[in-house]
């Protein structure tokens, strides 16, 4: 057992009054965390956490929020970190409370389509729905829109001035923060560090990841009146596109006003610019291996999305090419299709439609064209053809007897996701009506790191064409064989949509989306467990 657990048993027994530790558990924390961390249980068999902050300011916020607990417990259907003591340090405050059953999830392991990935949402919804004057009594501060797109500009020109921050981002992230069409929404109440260390789930199965349901909500200390895009950021930036439409479309069903459409290309704005954040707060704590580290991972940034706009504006390009060979056919088509006078004098060609420039209804009826009486005109006999009754029947064409052909619905359709045909319309499309659009047009976003996520989707084809009665002909003829289909149960391989998906680019169906990509923080890699 480490000295630094031993003292904070010590400060847990001293901040709250009858707490008698029998164990303690200390936890790894990761390199520039703001807090330290302890598990104690003590005689009763309850068990207690022990924050300890590592910063003056670190402490102020852990006092503070306090007051905020014991309000939301009211209002909020899930487990919150209520304090029972606090003890001074040096560096400080620590504060003890009891802890919140549950285990911390991974955003990036939810599973598409689950109880769990919904609950996620729906969780976040209730915390935007929170009134305001809550987190006013509180303390806590507030942000409107216009304030907080100037908070971040600032943040940015500061990060300038390090020298750890390529231009190329630099650029990129003022063109979209002087936006000022993106910077409109209603100030919400946010948590602030809405990651997957601070909701807390249990599992029925563990090894079930859809059994689980969200059971704490940890991790207060940034909570405030601001975007609501800032809760959103490490789940755009790290949930498979599947499990995200879940999380959508559980937030938007859950939310009381609607959210704005920008929503979620900020949330990814706000996942690139969090490295920006941490490395403003290891600057000034002096955590020189922690700022070497984010730079690199900002470097590593640059790089993937230097790459990702190289391939979508070679995507452009390629759609453009299409669209304009497509226009040119149509038109050689128009051009070569010979025009036909009709018999009310008007004329038509075909192929081109049944509108025309003069509404018919008003022209006068001229009566049938005049047609040469047959009973006048001499019997010239049958044509050149043979007569049909004389030759065999060689049947319906293979491509003509589409009953004797297996329905597939998406045959040839591709979905980007591993290959997989599309289902039908994923969760996120109702969400996306609601949640951002207005991408730039030609960005691509990389797919998400660690992801072997496959969706399908089965569809019964029997069924879906009823035959009342089958007449046999009178004199049937050989039928010539109908080239089978694949047979039933055997999966349809299709192939890529476009190449930006045989290149293995995946699609989160999200407009705004493609502005964006993942990131991947090196210290998430040896994340450890949650308090």
């Amino acid at each position: 057992m480490s000295r630094s657990a031993l003292r904070l048993a010590a400060l847990a027994s001293s901040a709250v009054p009858g707490l008698d530790p029998v164990s303690v558990e200390s936890v790894p924390v990761r390199l520039g965390a703001p807090y330290a961390y302890a598990f104690v249980t003590d005689s009763q068999d309850r068990r207690w956490v022990v924050k300890a902050a590592r910063s003056a300011a670190a402490g102020a916020l852990l006092e503070d929020v306090s007051t905020l607990m014991t309000l939301l417990s009211r209002r909020l259907d899930v487990q919150l970190p209520l304090v029972r003591g606090v003890a001074a340090l040096k560096s400080g405050r620590a504060v003890v409370h009891p802890r919140v059953p549950g285990q911390s999830l991974d955003f990036a392991q939810l599973p598409p389509a689950a109880a769990l990935t919904a609950e996620v949402g729906r969780t976040l919804a209730h915390i935007h729905n929170l009134e305001l004057l809550v987190f006013e009594e509180a303390g806590r501060p507030s942000y409107d829109a216009e304030t907080h797109r100037k908070r971040m500009l600032s943040e940015l020109d500061r990060a300038s001035a390090t020298g750890h921050v390529p231009t190329g981002l630099l650029s990129r992230w003022e063109h979209r923060l002087e936006d000022v069409s993106l910077w409109r929404f209603a100030p919400t109440p946010v948590h602030g560090a809405f990651t997957g260390s601070h909701v807390l789930a249990s599992f029925e199965d563990e090894q079930d990841a859809g059994s689980g349901r969200v059971r704490g909500v940890i991790g207060w200390e940034e909570a405030r009146v601001g975007d609501p895009a800032d809760d959103l950021a490490e789940l755009v930036a790290r949930t498979h596109p599947g499990a995200l439409d879940t999380v959508l479309e559980a937030y938007v069903q859950s939310r009381i006003e609607r959210p704005d459409t920008n929503l979620v290309r900020r949330a990814r704005l706000a996942a690139e610019m969090s490295l920006v954040h941490s490395l403003l707060r290891a600057l000034s704590a002096g955590e020189s291996q922690l700022v070497e580290q984010l730079s690199a991972d900002l470097r590593d940034l640059d790089e993937r999305v230097q790459e990702a706009e190289r391939r979508a504006e070679a995507r452009r390009l390629r759609a453009e090419r299409e669209a304009r060979r497509d226009r040119e056919l149509a038109q050689a088509a128009a051009a070569a299709t010979p025009a036909t006078t009709r018999p009310d004098g008007l004329s038509h060609t075909p192929g081109a439609g049944s509108a025309t420039s003069v509404d018919e209804a008003t022209q006068p009826f001229a009566g049938p064209a005049p047609v040469p009486d047959e009973a006048t005109q001499p019997f010239a006999g049958p044509g050149p053809a043979a007569d049909e009754a004389t030759q065999p029947f060689a049947g319906p064409g293979p491509s003509t007897n589409e009953l004797t052909q297996p329905f597939n619905p998406f045959l040839g359709a591709g979905s980007g996701l591993g290959g997989q045909a599309p289902g039908p319309r994923r969760p996120a499309e109702a969400a996306a009506s609601q949640t951002p659009t207005g991408a730039d047009p030609g960005e691509a976003i990389e797919p998400p790191a660690e992801q072997s996520w496959q969706l399908s989707t089965a569809v019964d084809p029997e069924g879906l064409f009823e035959i009342d009665a089958v007449e046999p002909l009178s004199d049937p003829q050989p039928v010539a064989p109908t080239p089978a289909g694949p047979a039933e149960g055997t999966p349809v391989e299709d192939g890529p949509a476009d190449d930006s998906q045989a290149d293995g680019a995946v699609d989160d169906r999200h407009e705004g989306a493609s502005d964006y990509v993942p990131v991947e923080r090196a210290q998430d890699r040896d994340r450890p467990g949650r308090p």
